[in-house]
């Protein structure tokens, strides 16, 4: 194992964790809020196919990002709508989210594209190349812009008087109420940026990783999200460590695809491929320790009369 193969490994894991780090950072704007999100992997999933619809028909990549921003944000109003206003169960609206979002894309991709659910590859000039030829730090503009984002949800969060009233939102709702500051209102603005999120997650997935939508392109890669999210215990930075070990292990299973073992052969592929999500499985069980989730998640908030 040499050096450049090292260099590239770490490269190739980094690229793999960005979308799982705007989908965990995603999940920590909204489950700080009160709000549970498993509704992530359907978000990212049709931003996914709406940054390649409008990339594919107008040829421009600010149009295919604001159009995944724009569906991602509309799915988490639509949650929104149904959770924070009328207090339904927030697991079985990300449900149907991801439900919906798995179905409708497959057939608006048929109908429009006659691709068996896929679209057309984009154009090259829409696409995000890499900024510098330099290994490790040859990388698109939006690996950077993930990892700016950490920065800018932990200064949120932690450093400014919104961030103090969304945490407390997701804490004890009853007490920002008789403050005067609106949960409702507060909890919406959480989705929109949680929306927003998901929608450069998906953008990501067409414009920088792969060259066209595919059906259920996503695989588990939400809920690998969730996973880190709750890995790094609600916390922006520590979702972030979480994802670039997902991440590794995902470059890691791909490197491993061929490899023979002294004594057993050739490794199966099924099992190099599952490898990621057996070991995000095993993390969680047996690594994560104590990870304590804010007291009012999953509780709708009804107002007193």
């Amino acid at each position: 194992m040499d050096f450049l193969f090292i260099i590239d490994l770490l490269a190739s894991s980094l690229r793999l964790a960005t979308p799982l780090i705007f989908c965990a950072l995603a999940g920590v704007l909204a489950e700080r809020s009160g709000v549970i999100d498993i509704g992530l992997e359907g978000k990212m999933l049709f931003a996914a196919f709406a940054a390649a619809t409008v990339g594919v028909v107008s040829g421009s990549w600010p149009l295919a990002m604001l159009a995944a921003i724009a569906v991602a944000c509309a799915l988490s109003a639509l949650h929104g709508f149904a959770c924070v206003t009328y207090q339904g169960n927030q697991v079985i609206s990300g449900l149907a989210i991801n439900i919906i979002a798995a179905g409708l894309t497959v057939v608006l991709g048929i109908a429009w594209f006659k691709q068996g659910g896929q679209t057309p590859q984009v154009p090259d000039g829409v696409r995000f190349k890499e900024m510098f030829d330099v290994p490790l730090l040859g990388q698109n503009a939006l690996v950077y812009v993930s990892l700016i984002l950490v920065v800018a949800v932990w200064w949120l969060l932690f450093r400014t008087r919104f961030g103090l009233r969304l945490r407390a939102v997701g804490e004890n709702p009853a007490m920002v109420d008789a403050a005067g500051v609106s949960v409702s209102l507060t909890r919406y603005l959480a989705l929109m940026g949680n929306g927003a999120l998901c929608g450069l997650a998906g953008c990501y997935l067409v414009l920088a990783q792969n060259a066209a939508f595919a059906p259920h392109m996503t695989a588990g890669r939400g809920f690998m999200a969730l996973a880190a999210m709750i890995f790094g215990k609600w916390h922006p930075v520590g979702a972030l460590w979480a994802c670039l070990l997902f991440g590794f292990l995902d470059a890691l299973a791909i490197r491993l695809q061929g490899t023979k073992l002294p004594g057993i052969g050739e490794i199966p592929v099924q099992f190099i491929q599952a490898l990621p999500y057996l070991m995000t499985v095993i993390l969680l069980a047996g690594f994560i320790g104590k990870a304590v989730a804010p007291r009012a998640l999953g509780s709708p908030y009804i107002k007193s009369r």
